[in-house]
């Protein structure tokens, strides 16, 4: 019973926190224009490319999978964290008191923001190494690069980043932010 008033208030500081209105009404409506922009360019864009993957023949497996990864977390921005973003402005510039909505329409924007930020670095990351193996290793890269390593690599990305992104929204938000900071020092790093 404990943990329920537990989340309950911390629902309820959320709803405090992010759903009540710190703008004004044109600059909201200003960003869910934008948003509807970037998210209509994002699914378009995006899908043009997983196409083109799909019908070019001439790229290594292992890579074309990496490229696809990235495509399709630029995807996900457009269909999901773009319209979830939009509706929160639309919800903070027309509500007068924090809603359900509000609170439900920004953690999943909070939840898809990490998840794909986090699969998005980590794949620009492999696909750096992915192009380094190659230019180092010449002829014997297809053999060193196959594309069950490179699936057994893309598999824990994003089972990984949705994992903390949970556990940063529900559970503890030092251990998500910890998260964070570490992945883009190691991205960096490599």
């Amino acid at each position: 019973m404990e943990n329920t008033s537990v989340i309950t208030d911390h629902k309820e500081a959320i709803q405090l926190l992010l759903c009540t209105a710190h703008s004004s009404g044109r600059q909201l409506s200003f960003l869910s224009t934008i948003n509807v922009f970037v998210s209509i360019t994002g699914i378009l864009g995006n899908t043009l490319i997983l196409v083109a993957l799909h019908k070019e023949s001439s790229l290594h497996p292992p890579s074309k999978l990496l490229y696809r990864c990235l495509a399709i977390t630029d995807l996900l921005v457009g269909l999901i964290l773009e319209p979830s973003l939009t509706a929160y402005y639309v919800l903070m510039a027309t509500e007068q008191r924090p809603s359900n909505l509000c609170f439900y329409s920004v953690t999943i924007a909070a939840v898809s923001l990490t998840t794909v930020s986090a699969v998005s670095l980590l794949t620009m990351t492999a696909i750096s190494v992915d192009r380094l193996l190659a230019l180092l290793l010449g002829l014997r890269y297809r053999h060193v690069v196959p594309l069950r390593r490179v699936q057994a690599l893309v598999v824990p990305f994003w089972i990984v980043s949705l994992g903390f992104a949970v556990i940063m929204l529900i559970w503890e938000y030092s251990i998500g932010k910890q998260y964070n900071y570490t992945l883009i020092l190691v991205c960096i790093l490599v």
